[in-house]
């Protein structure tokens, strides 16, 4: 898979921050801690990149990751105790919003860094002609 170095880099960035901090901060702490830890790697990343949302071809609003890293990977945080169905739709559509082939959702909230990796339709696709 060609974005797995990026993929795990990133989630090792999660790692050390998870680590150092522990659970039970809010979400924008760990964010602004993954940046630090991004920067540091050399990880480059737009934080909280608006993407307009539309309904067939009308305009109903605008929506927020918390990164695009490298452009090609939608990365979303939570903070917490566990990783809910709507945390993982909220990727999925985030991935559709922003046309990226992978999101990937990290909880700092439970005791053990969660981390779930989200594909595109497309993509899955993509995996499964390969196999």
């Amino acid at each position: 898979m060609e974005h797995d170095h990026l993929t795990y880099a990133v989630i090792g960035c999660a790692m050390e921050v998870h680590t150092f901090l522990g659970n039970g901060f809010q979400e924008v702490i760990y964010q602004r801690c993954l940046a630090i830890e991004m920067e540091k790697a050399g990880i480059p990343f737009q934080r909280e990149l608006p993407q307009t949302i539309f309904y067939k071809e009308f305009k109903v609003g605008t929506r927020r990751a918390d990164f695009i890293v490298e452009g090609t990977l939608v990365l979303e945080l939570k903070a917490q105790l566990q990783i809910e169905g709507s945390h993982l739709a909220q990727v999925m559509n985030y991935v559709q919003a922003y046309n990226m082939d992978r999101g990937l959702l990290i909880n700092f909230g439970a005791k053990s860094l969660g981390v779930k990796l989200i594909f595109s339709k497309e993509e899955k696709e993509r995996w499964q002609l390969n196999k």
